[in-house]
C-alpha cells in the first residue's frame, strides 16, 4: 500500500486520484442506494436480495409441530447479490480502520515505505483474522462440531444451514472479494500484486468449494483453525515493528505454522478420505445437494493438500531468508569487534619494536657519546 499524500489541490472529477481518494465515500452512497430501497414498497423486494440472507426453510424443532420452529438456510443464486453488498461493506469498514486507527499509527511511528506497507496490511488482516476467529469459534461450540468431530461428514450432504453459519460464508466470500479492488484503492506496488492475488484467490476459491460442496461444515473448522495462525503471525508482526527487538512470536507462529497443516490435512483426510467414502448416501445428486462421488472426493482432498503443500514450501523459503538475514546481521557485528582486536594487536607490535629499538647497543653508544 502506498502513502497517501495529502495535497492542497483537489483533483479532477471521477479522475483516477479522485476516485481513490473518495472511493469509500462513494461506496458508502452506493451502499446506501440498496439501504434506502428498503423504504419504498417498489423497490423493497429488490433491495431485499441485496441485504437479507435468502433461501430461509422453516422447520419445527424435533419434527413436532407444536415446538418452537428453526430457520435454516440453504445456497442458490441469489446469494451473488448478498455477496455483492456485503463487499461494499467490507469496502467501507476497510477504509474506516485504515483512516482512523492505522494511519494515525502511522503518522506517529514514522515507517518507511516498505514498513508502512506491511504495516496496513498485517493491520487490516490481524483485525478482520480476530473477528472471523471469534465468530466462528462461537459457531463452532454452538452447533457442537468441536464435542462431535463426527458431524463432519455424518448426515452428508449439509444443505441446510444454521443463520450465523451462512451469513459467515456470505461475509468470508465478500471480505475476500473486497480484497480484489482494495489493490487499486491502495495503490499497490505492481510487483506485490501477483502475491496478493494468488493468496486472494486461493481464500475464494476453497470458501466457495466449501460452501457449493455443501462441506460448510469442515471448511468453518479449517477456516477458525487457519486464521487462528494467521492472526498470530500479523500479531507478531506488528509487535516487531513497534520494537524489533522482540520476535518471540514468531518462533511460537513456525510452530503452530507446521502444527496447524498437520491438523488440516488430517481432518481433511479424515473426513473427505474415510467418512464420506464409507457414507451410506453416495452418488452425484444436485437436487438433493449431494457430491459424494470419487472424483470429487478425489479432487477435493488434491487441492488441499496441493495448497497446504504451496503454503510449507512458502514457509520454509520465508524461515530460510530469516535466517540468511540474521546470519549477516551477525557477521557485521562480529567485523567491527576483529578489526580493534587486529588494530590493538599491531598497536602493541609496533611499541614492543620501538621499545626494543631504544634499548639496542648503538643507541647505548649514542647516549655514551
Amino acid at each position: 500500500m502506498g502513502i497517501r499524500k495529502k495535497s492542497n489541490k483537489s483533483p479532477p472529477v471521477l479522475s483516477h486520484e479522485f476516485v481513490i481518494q473518495n472511493h469509500a465515500d462513494i461506496v458508502s452512497c452506493v451502499a446506501m442506494v440498496f439501504l434506502l430501497g428498503l423504504m419504498f414498497e417498489i423497490t423493497s423486494k429488490v433491495a431485499v436480495l441485496f441485504i437479507t440472507v435468502q433461501y430461509n426453510v422453516t422447520i419445527p424443532a424435533n419434527g413436532r409441530p407444536e415446538e418452537t420452529a428453526v430457520n435454516y438456510f440453504h445456497y442458490g443464486l441469489k446469494d451473488v447479490a448478498t455477496i455483492f453488498f456485503y463487499m461494499l461493506v467490507a469496502i467501507i469498514m476497510h477504509a474506516i480502520i485504515q483512516e482512523y486507527v492505522l494511519d494515525k499509527i502511522n503518522r506517529k511511528m514514522h515507517f518507511s515505505k516498505t514498513k508502512h506497507s506491511k504495516f496496513n496490511e498485517s493491520g487490516q488482516l490481524s483485525t478482520f483474522y480476530l473477528f472471523s476467529c471469534l465468530w466462528g469459534g462461537s459457531i463452532l461450540v454452538s452447533e457442537n462440531l468441536l464435542s462431535n468431530p463426527v458431524s463432519l461428514w455424518d448426515g452428508y450432504p449439509h444443505t441446510l444451514m444454521p443463520f450465523q453459519m451462512k451469513f459467515y460464508y456470505i461475509c468470508q466470500l465478500g471480505y475476500w472479494l473486497h480484497a480484489i479492488p482494495e489493490l487499486y484503492f491502495q495503490k499497490v506496488k505492481k510487483e506485490d500484486i501477483p502475491r496478493q492475488l494468488v493468496y486472494i484467490s486461493l481464500y475464494l476459491v476453497h470458501i466457495a468449494g466449501a460452501y457449493v460442496l455443501n462441506l460448510n461444515r469442515l471448511g468453518l473448522v479449517l477456516l477458525v483453525l487457519h486464521y487462528a495462525v494467521e492472526l498470530l503471525f500479523h500479531v507478531s508482526r506488528l509487535i516487531y515493528f513497534s520494537n524489533e527487538a522482540r520476535q518471540s512470536g514468531f518462533t511460537l507462529w513456525a510452530v503452530l505454522f507446521v502444527l496447524g497443516r498437520l491438523l488440516t490435512l488430517s481432518l481433511s483426510v479424515l473426513t473427505v478420505g474415510f467418512g464420506l467414502a464409507g457414507a451410506e448416501k453416495q452418488g452425484l445428486n444436485f437436487a438433493e445437494g449431494s457430491f459424494n462421488v470419487l472424483f470429487v472426493r478425489v479432487t477435493v482432498l488434491a487441492g488441499i493438500c496441493s495448497t497446504q503443500a504451496f503454503m510449507m514450501w512458502k514457509f520454509i523459503n520465508f524461515q530460510l531468508r530469516r535466517w540468511r538475514e540474521h546470519a549477516q546481521i551477525q557477521s557485521l557485528k562480529k567485523k567491527p569487534s576483529s578489526s580493534k582486536g587486529k588494530s590493538k594487536k599491531a598497536n602493541g607490535v609496533n611499541g614492543s619494536v620501538g621499545a626494543s629499538g631504544a634499548d639496542s647497543p648503538r643507541a647505548r653508544k649514542e647516549k655514551s657519546s
